[in-house]
């Protein structure tokens, strides 16, 4: 099943996932809307042909809703029956933090077998170097933010461009790198530096005659939004403008990269399941496939390597 918010290349985990367990002679079951469809019984045999002519599909096949039920004990009490009714001895679950946190609970309480598959644009799994989705999102916002540029070069314009990324800035900091953005503006380094103030006070604009500034949908960034009111009032003379890049970041075919990760990562789900792992989520580290326990990869923070500020920071110039 997929929960949580979708990403580019879940389809091509569901495909993996199902193909891996039909060619280890295990039937194979899909749950439609996340834990809200395991709850109302949504829940489908699947065989190749089910997966066919999707792993160059964005979004998901199976849908995916949040499910408030399945925060409570009854709601999960439901779940489980359901499970036990269509006979199901083991679940990949393709999400994010909440899916996982989800799938931890619903683990410890009835003893189910559980191994995820991270699905999420944003990045921000501890314990995996890469997420299904990210790639494709981030080449998105790459074309969005050279299809900007032109306007802010035409216009003398200080762009800032709203990309999604609530608690991490991962998005933010590679796009600008790869945009040749300005600067980047994160929430993992907003408490410690006014990263505003040192933008101005660095020049930013010097010989150039626009700017562009990727700024992560954070409440601690106060958004592009937030950002740009503040130059409003503090620096008058700039010519401002904000994009919100929004839901575009989610949508699209799933890049090379993305599709070749989540085959890799479905496959190795099954695997881990048939071999009697539980409690873990699929991880790659160095190009190489871990397990790592979802207690860390949700609990423990992913660090953003801050040496890439400094990238942004020299290539600006």
């Amino acid at each position: 099943m997929t929960s949580g918010g979708d990403s580019p290349g879940m389809n091509a985990a569901i495909r993996a996932v199902t193909r891996t367990a039909i060619f280890n002679g295990v039937k194979v079951k899909a749950i439609y809307r996340g834990y809200k469809g395991l709850i109302s019984g949504e829940i489908k045999e699947f065989n190749t042909q089910d997966v066919s002519n999707i792993i160059q599909r964005g979004g998901t096949i199976l849908k995916t809703a949040r499910s408030t039920e399945f925060r409570t004990s009854e709601g999960r009490q439901q779940a489980y029956n359901n499970l036990v009714q269509h006979e199901i001895d083991g679940l990949v679950v393709i999400g994010g933090d909440g899916t996982f946190t989800g799938a931890r609970i619903f683990a410890q309480e009835f003893n189910v077998p559980i191994v995820g598959v991270p699905g999420t644009i944003d990045n921000d799994l501890y314990g995996t170097d890469s997420t299904i989705g990210y790639d494709t999102a981030l080449n998105t916002i790459i074309d969005a933010v050279d299809k900007i540029r032109d306007t802010a070069n035409s216009h003398e314009r200080l762009f800032f461009i709203e990309v999604m990324g609530r608690d991490a800035g991962f998005l933010a900091l590679n796009a600008a790198i790869a945009s040749g953005a300005e600067s980047a503006i994160i929430p993992e380094i907003a408490t410690e530096v006014d990263q505003l103030q040192e933008l101005i006070a660095n020049g930013f604009r010097k010989s150039k005659n626009s700017s562009i500034v990727l700024v992560a949908e954070s409440e601690v960034t106060g958004g592009a939004q937030g950002v740009a009111e503040r130059v409003k009032r503090e620096y008058p003379q700039y010519d401002v403008r904000v994009s919100i890049l929004g839901h575009i970041q989610r949508g699209g075919s799933p890049t090379a990269q993305d599709r070749i990760l989540a085959s890799r990562m479905g496959v190795s789900a099954v695997d881990a399941l048939l071999d009697g792992q539980r409690n873990a989520m699929v991880g790659i580290v160095n190009d190489e496939i871990v397990l790592i326990p979802f207690t860390k990869a949700i609990k423990d923070d992913k660090p953003v390597d801050k040496t890439l500020l400094d990238v942004v920071r020299i290539l600006s110039i």
